[in-house]
């Protein structure tokens, strides 16, 4: 595929991604660039949220998970529905009760400002890095097939990547993305379906649903090995906690929700993208065992995150498929960064700087501006140390994966706050939740070396308990 035909992609793309934002940013100030102001249609936000949720990971990942793990995945995707019930009927009603612009600041209230700030660091941390580790591996893929061509370094494609979107979101904020992200969502979607099709035809199935039924690779429930990272309780379970942590607790996906006119729509929102993202999900499984299949099939040797790209970009399936196939990824990493970029300026410009108990509205504006540029400079900086400090790219994978630890203090707070009366000894709280971490790696690792019990993704749970517990040994008296 010729670079030129990447690169006009890349800049129509970017054009209609720009003159969206150009519209949804007039007379746009703070209420508009934190919450929209409260003016959100319920049912694009639910379609957009479906292209948040999926980021450019799960669009090279999922697909390659099925050689080794069969359709597994689809065990964390039921227990997805669960969560996103709890997200529905517990946190949102607590949400649109406080009126919160941040979902921290209701640590706030339940517990003291160290369990707040506590919270609000925890996301901040996670966010950067997540962000720019999905932001990395999309730079890579790019840099490989276009810029390279043109002699173009990593940090520039790094730096062009950061100041697009910033373009893009620094004058509407969320309200830019709630059209964006709806728009990124539908070629997303297409770019899945028309791969689909590619390949059902190069195969010459003639019915899909029959085929992917009829396939060995196809197995959904595993019940047999209680110690296997794939049994269907333990990824069930942590599929319903994952929801509600990485959605419901965190601030990039709730100020989505928050944009909503009233909590009836915001719950309408939610019941929709819960339907909606498990059937996508399970096209993405499907798309996998097509590949697997099709690579099988003509000794294509690709596994894992390597098998999309290399069977849509070499050029068997026709130009189509492999612009269809860049489309989709650049409209799945984009999608999740410009959402992760605004909300991290909107924690830290309201849960750190507290710039909500400004009382000069312009002074408050041209904060909020400065730090959305920070942030843009913090994601292009974590990218390049990913890139040129430490390379490995396994080292890189685990401190992403490390990154999930830090919702699980998250989720003990949480629970704490919302099951419990008590209060705690706030000054310990930041304490409990560094060591909870910790705590939760060494036993995992522990587990998995000594015992051969694999814990997946059910370190959150871990991690979540030992945060709950150890809130429960800082609890105050009734005489303190």
């Amino acid at each position: 595929m010729q670079p030129l035909y990447i690169l006009l992609l890349i800049i129509a793309y970017f054009s209609v991604l720009v003159f969206i934002s150009y519209i949804t940013g007039k007379s746009a100030n703070n209420q508009t660039f934190f919450k929209a102001n409260n003016s959100s249609p319920w049912y694009l936000v639910a379609f957009g949220m479906i292209g948040a949720s999926l980021s450019g990971v799960t669009f090279i990942s999922v697909p390659g998970w099925i050689e080794a793990q069969q359709m597994s995945y689809m065990q964390m995707v039921l227990g997805y529905i669960v969560g996103y019930a709890v997200i529905g009927l517990i946190l949102l009603p607590l949400y649109y009760k406080l009126n919160l612009t941040s979902i921290y600041t209701y640590l706030e209230d339940r517990f003291g400002k160290f369990s707040y700030k506590t919270g609000a660091s925890f996301f901040l941390l996670s966010r950067t890095i997540g962000a720019s580790f999905r932001l990395f591996l999309v730079a890579n893929v790019l840099q490989l097939i276009l810029f390279d061509a043109y002699g173009i370094p990593f940090w520039v494609t790094v730096t062009i990547t950061i100041l697009l979107i910033w373009l893009y979101t620094f004058k509407g904020g969320i309200k830019t993305i709630v059209w964006t992200d709806t728009l990124q969502t539908l070629f997303m979607l297409i770019a899945v379906g028309v791969c689909i099709v590619m390949i059902k035809d190069a195969l010459q199935i003639e019915s899909l649903f029959g085929y992917i039924a009829e396939n060995k690779l196809s197995k959904i429930f595993f019940f047999d090995d209680i110690n296997a990272g794939n049994y269907f309780w333990k990824q069930f379970f942590s599929g319903a906690f994952i929801a509600v942590v990485m959605t419901g607790l965190d601030q990039d996906m709730m100020q989505k929700n928050l944009t909503c006119r009233n909590l009836k729509d915001a719950q309408k929102n939610m019941f929709w993208f819960t339907l909606v993202l498990v059937i996508v999900n399970f096209f993405f499984l499907a798309l996998g065992v097509l590949l697997t299949d099709y690579a099988t099939a003509n000794e294509i040797n690709a596994h894992k995150d390597n098998l999309f790209p290399t069977i849509a970009m070499s050029g068997d399936l026709g130009l189509t498929t492999s612009l269809f196939f860049l489309l989709g990824l650049i409209a799945a990493a984009y999608s999740s960064a410009d959402s992760a970029l605004t909300s991290l300026t909107t924690s830290f410009s309201i849960d750190i700087l507290e710039i909500d108990k400004k009382e000069n509205e312009e002074e408050r504006e041209q904060i909020r501006k400065k730090i959305h540029v920070l942030f843009s400079f913090i994601l292009i900086a974590t990218i390049l140390i990913f890139k040129y400090f430490i390379a490995d790219a396994s080292v890189i994978a685990k401190i992403f994966q490390f990154a999930g630890y830090t919702y699980g203090p998250l989720l003990g707070l949480y629970a704490f706050g919302l099951f419990t009366k008590s209060n705690v000894k706030d000054k310990l709280v930041p304490y409990i939740c560094v060591i909870a971490p910790v705590f939760t790696y060494l036993i995992s690792t522990y587990s998995k070396n000594n015992l051969g019990f694999d814990f997946g993704f059910f370190v959150l749970i871990l991690n979540g308990a030992l945060t709950f517990f150890g809130l429960l040994a800082i609890k105050q008296t009734q005489h303190a």
